[in-house]
């Protein structure tokens, strides 16, 4: 192409873009529509959230309400540490769990050094990205996301949607109810690194471990089926 016809093609987009208007781009740009959603991989949503944050390395349970969901962390704990002690932001939805129920000892506020297990409360998960989608602020505390070794985090299986383009319209409609947060978080598996020789390691720079609980009602082996999907991979 010779430099005057590259011009001439510039300065009619110039001209172009001067004289459209923000409501004649808008317009143009919903036109062309949106890209095809990735295919889940199941026709259910929440059991695709569930398969998806197996695929993304996190590990999964299901509880049927808040006690079962405490019962189920103390398990955990039980599991991998062998306490009854872990941190808590303050998120409401924290505060009000039954945690006497399993006989634990939640410690509110900020993770610090030395402490291995956070819990939190997701306001969405997203089975398209199988991520968790957490605010950040005094209530949920950005470093326990990122600090500990393990990292729980519970959601409402009301709160699972299918795709990122269903989740922004809930992000913008919990803004406009009680205010914007410091920060979003969507966190989707455990931390994870491959830079070195190729090699993947996981907790190079965060969580070792992320566990998801879904707490209320799922399909019939919607848990199950997750799991077996996952194994057979």
């Amino acid at each position: 192409m010779s430099t005057e016809a590259r011009s001439a093609i510039f300065a009619r987009l110039q001209t172009a873009s001067a004289e459209a208007t923000a409501n004649d781009i808008l317009r143009e740009s919903w036109a062309l529509g949106h890209a095809p959603y990735p295919p889940l991989p199941c026709e259910n949503t929440e059991q695709a959230f569930l398969t998806n944050v197996l695929s993304n390395r996190g590990t999964v349970d299901h509880a049927q309400d808040r006690s079962a969901a405490v019962k189920a962390i103390g398990r955990y704990l039980y599991t991998h540490y062998r306490t009854q002690r872990f941190v808590a932001g303050n998120d409401p939805r924290l505060a009000a769990m039954p945690w006497r129920d399993a006989g634990l000892l939640p410690r509110f506020g900020t993770v610090e050094v030395g402490e291995p297990l956070t819990v939190g409360f997701a306001r969405l998960g997203v089975a398209e990205l199988g991520a968790t989608v957490s605010w950040t602020g005094k209530g949920n505390p950005s470093a326990n996301n990122l600090l500990a070794e393990h990292h729980i985090t519970l959601v409402d299986s009301a709160d699972i949607v299918a795709t990122s383009e269903d989740a922004w319209p809930r992000i913008q409609a919990d803004m406009e109810r009680i205010g914007r947060p410091r920060g979003i978080n969507f966190v989707a598996g455990p931390s994870s690194t491959a830079d070195i020789e190729g090699q993947l390691v996981c907790g190079a720079h965060g969580p070792r471990a992320w566990h998801v609980i879904v707490i209320g009602k799922l399909p019939k082996d919607a848990l199950a089926n997750a799991l077996a999907t996952t194994a057979d991979k």
